[in-house]
């Protein structure tokens, strides 16, 4: 059984570093689109890690159908504060705005869940380096030593027992993303507004629907610009997070009583 494909490594919300060409038709993206334009028509070179689900980075084509975390943990540990702290390192491949705005992305993650990103130390053992490499990807989970997150990353896909894919529309080097797997969903249901829901025309090589709700095919979905309520349960179930704030430190769009659903006694 796969890993559900969350960690506090998964930097949703710097989704909008993934930069589109033209700033202010990016903004009318949903998360799906901009991590498609973005991982689109790339070169790979020797070196780079395979990506699979479009910006999920393992590093061989032997490990594409492999789950990552059967020999080795992919949390982060918690530290006795009850809080996760992971330390990151931001390259001078950004501008001061690039720089500012992924750390903005990475200190959020303390309004509604146990997360602490910080910035890293000579003395840290793990870390996260934020780099302008090829495309926007990330790795599942913590992988120890230096761990590269390349602008933005996709943990999350979820069952598709919702979806019904039309493959003959899909382009032939893109169909495994379609694959099945089994998932640990932390008990939320299926959900068509996760940020990391695939868009209706998603890998298209005909501009057709490549996925059609069922049995609705008339339902909206892949259209999320930040992280669902489901989204954020599912983060905070991972790692026994029990965060309810009144007031989130960031402005991010969603209110404070989206994210209590583990703490019945504390929500609103």
């Amino acid at each position: 059984m796969s890993v559900f494909r969350f960690s506090a490594v998964a930097l949703l919300l710097l989704s909008a570093c993934c930069w589109a060409d033209d700033e202010k038709d990016s903004g009318e993206l949903s998360v799906s689109e901009l991590l498609e334009r973005a991982n689109s028509n790339l070169v790979r070179s020797a070196g780079d890690p395979v990506l699979i689900g479009g910006d999920i980075a393992v590093d061989s084509e032997a490990e594409r159908n492999a789950d990552p975390c059967t020999s080795r943990g992919c949390k982060w540990g918690k530290f006795t504060d009850g809080k996760v702290y992971i330390p990151y390192y931001i390259t001078n491949h950004f501008s001061s705005r690039e720089q500012a705005i992924i750390t903005r992305g990475l200190e959020s993650f303390s309004s509604f869940s146990c997360i602490r990103f910080r910035p890293s130390r000579s003395s840290d053992r793990d870390w996260l380096q934020i780099e302008s490499q090829n495309g926007c990807w990330s790795y599942v989970g913590r992988r120890g030593g230096k761990q590269v997150v390349s602008l933005a990353q996709q943990p999350l896909h979820v069952s598709q027992d919702n979806t019904c894919s039309n493959l003959r529309n899909d382009k032939t080097n893109e169909l495994h993303n379609f694959n099945k797997i089994a998932t640990l969903n932390q008990g939320t249901p299926y959900d068509y507004g996760s940020v990391m829901q695939y868009h209706k025309y998603a890998f298209s090589k005909n501009n057709q629907p490549t996925m059609v709700p069922i049995p609705n095919a008339n339902v909206s979905f892949g259209n999320a610009k930040e992280m669902s309520r489901n989204d954020i349960a599912r983060l905070n179930t991972l790692y026994s997070c029990c965060e309810c704030p009144h007031e989130p430190s960031v402005n991010i769009h969603v209110t404070a009583a989206a994210f209590c659903s583990l703490c019945p006694s504390l929500a609103f």
